[in-house]
């Protein structure tokens, strides 16, 4: 196993936290964001590993606030290059990076009115974005 740069860090961070972000956004509400952070941080607090510390080292990523399609193709990308990093660096964490942001995903989805279309939607991009290339 290679250890990650804090370039390729960054990028399993944003892909974890935007997906987070965009299912968030996907249904908003101000309370709602409160508790979708809350269990957020549960799903994520249960990475280990390179995908913990990946997850709970560094800076925040900065997602550009400008136009929602924007930040959804900067988080899907950054999904599929951290499934690309550590298919390549730590083949074994490769599944847990998986679990851990869909779980965070079906959590900030499920603790508001539960899932709505919208959110569903997000999850399932998010979902295709981690899957292994055709």
């Amino acid at each position: 196993m290679e250890p990650l740069t804090a370039e390729e860090q960054l990028t399993l961070k944003t892909g974890a936290f935007g997906a987070v972000f965009l299912v968030s956004n996907a249904d908003p509400g101000m309370l709602a964001m409160v508790r979708e952070s809350i269990a957020a941080s549960g799903a994520l607090d249960a990475a280990s590993g390179v995908v913990k510390q990946a997850l709970t080292t560094g800076p925040l990523p900065q997602l550009s606030r400008d136009s929602a399609l924007e930040i959804e193709s900067v988080v899907l990308a950054a999904l599929g290059r951290a499934v690309e990093i550590l298919r390549a660096k730590s083949p074994a964490d490769l599944d847990a990076y998986r679990s851990v942001v869909l779980a965070a995903a079906d959590r900030v989805a499920e603790v508001h009115r539960g899932v709505v279309p919208a959110e569903a939607a997000v999850i399932e991009r998010i979902r295709s974005a981690l899957a292994e290339p055709a």
